[in-house]
Order: structure tokens, then sequence, then C-alpha cells
């Protein structure tokens, strides 16, 4: 049992506290996810020429003025990095893909969260409402974001398990549910290149429906393949730099409840984590239906 946590504003006016409506919903889900908790949030995309890698470095602390440094000596490119306590956001005109490389090789330590020019990406271990304190997600503003607080079921409580799970660029998706199968999609994608970095059964949604993305499928189309190839059941929340989405499988047993106004589209495992929101008695409220797929667009 895990909660998610989506939400979408349609009025510019409210980007500024999209945290701030955010944090109430994701609290409100410890009780389905008391081990650990994640946030994606989609903020102004920064230049064509520049790419935001989101940074985390756990339990061992890191310099982060000292990494910029070095960075700096081995890309000429021009790098900024905002630094909050154990994560930080690296902006970067270098190639994000040699520059991970780089980070693998020489600072094994740091874990690489996302990469993409509008996603900033926080997930730890502990308490929701102390991860989002730690982080400051009261602060955070943007567009829309993607949520999760876990309960462990089939593999470990460390940060990596925990969900927001990125794959490609400025893609994100967070799972409640089981999926009985990926092992077996994992064996199809690895022989294709892709390199899984947990054993966590999410991981093999994430990448599967980025891969449909890279060759070439949007992302509604993508999730129609996966009603195919991914087997178990699920609630799958899924965030693109354009794009919020929401689906369940067949069976539709994982809980959902999307509340939708002229302002804003909402969406949590359990109403109690909307009650907050406002203008919440004169909004469409619905839970989603089996395999139809709801997106909505900024």
């Amino acid at each position: 049992m895990c909660g998610i946590v989506g939400l979408l504003v349609k009025n510019p006016r409210l980007r500024d506290q999209l945290g701030a409506l955010m944090v109430p919903m994701l609290v409100g889900m410890t009780e389905r996810g008391p081990d650990s908790a994640g946030l994606a949030v989609y903020g102004t995309p920064v230049s064509d020429l520049q790419h935001k890698i989101s940074l985390y470095s756990g339990s061992q602390a890191v310099e982060w003025s000292d990494l910029l440094r070095r960075l700096s000596q081995e890309f000429k490119q021009e790098h900024s990095l905002a630094a909050h306590g154990n994560h930080a956001v690296l902006t970067t005109a270098a190639d994000p893909d040699a520059l991970c490389a780089w980070l693998g090789l020489h600072a094994a330590a740091i874990a690489v969260l996302s990469v993409g020019q509008s996603i900033d990406l926080y997930k730890d271990v502990g308490a929701p409402a102390d991860i989002a304190e730690r982080y400051g997600f009261k602060a955070l503003k943007g567009s829309h974001l993607v949520g999760h607080t876990r309960m462990a079921t089939e593999s470990a409580v460390t940060p990596a398990h925990a969900h927001p799970f990125t794959a490609g660029r400025d893609f994100c998706l967070v799972h409640n549910g089981s999926l009985s199968n990926p092992h077996l999609v994992r064996k199809h994608l690895e022989p294709l290149g892709i390199e899984f970095e947990t054993d966590n059964d999410t991981e093999a949604a994430c990448r599967f429906f980025e891969w449909r993305l890279r060759e070439g499928d949007d992302l509604q189309t993508a999730v129609r393949r996966g009603f195919g190839v991914l087997d178990g059941f699920y609630t799958f929340l899924m965030g693109t730099d354009k794009e919020l989405l929401i689906v369940r499988d067949a069976f539709a047993c994982k809980p959902a409840v999307v509340a939708e106004t002229d302002d804003y589209v909402a969406i949590a495992s359990e109403f109690r984590s909307l009650a907050h929101l406002p203008h919440i008695a004169h909004a469409t409220l619905f839970e989603p239906k089996p395999e139809e797929i709801y997106s909505w667009r900024i």
C-alpha cells in the first residue's frame, strides 16, 4: 500500500503556491506510506542549451561547492548549483550524458535522481512530513508535480527504492500497487541496452514507458502498449514537462480520486488529501475508470 498525489495548476497565479498546496496532500498519505516519500516538481524550463540534474548524496556529507569546482575544471561550459542539504540541483550547459558518466566514475557516492529541462526531484527515507520540511517543499513553485509516499512490500526501504522513478528526460512515474512480471519486463529491456538501478517493480514500468517514448510513442500510446505488457495491480501517475497522466489497471483495485476545477487538477489515493484545497466543494470529483487514460496538459 502506497499513496500517490498529483497537482497541476491551470491558473498561472497559483504557480507560486504549488508547494504550499501540495504539502498537506503528501502528509495526508502518511498512513499509506510511512517508509519514504518523494516529489518531482516541474518549474520554468531552462534554456534549450541547458539541463537540470537532480543529485542526492545520501548520508555521506558532500561539499557541493567543491563538486562544482571539479565539474567546472572538467567541463568548460557554464554550471550553477543550488544545494538543499543532501540534495542539489545542478544546472549545466555541458552534455548531461557525459556529465552523469563523469559523476559515476569520479563521484560515485552521488546519485543522479533526474535529468531534464523542467524537472527537479527529491526523495528520501522517513516520514513524509519530515521530508517535506527537510527540503522545503512548501516553497516549491511550478506548473505541476507528482508525489508519493511508500510502504515497502517487495523491496528494500532505501532512497533508491523511493518514488518517483525517472528515466530519460523530464519523465517520472509513481505507483501504488504491485507488478507480477517485472523480471520479464527487465529481460526484454536489458538486451536493448536499458540499465536498471534497483530491483523495484516500479522501475520496470518506468523504463518500459520511457523506452516507448524514445521509440516515438506519445505517452498515451505508450500506456496503451503497457496494458498488454505490465501484469499486476496498479495505479500509475506520470509526469512530463507538458503533461500529467493517471491510469489504473483492468480491475481498478488500487484507489484514486481526481478533483478538477477551473484552477487546478488534483489527484490522490484518498479524498482526505484533497479536502483542504481551495473551492474543493465545487470541484468535479471522480474515480478513474479501469484502463481508461486521463491526461492533462499545461
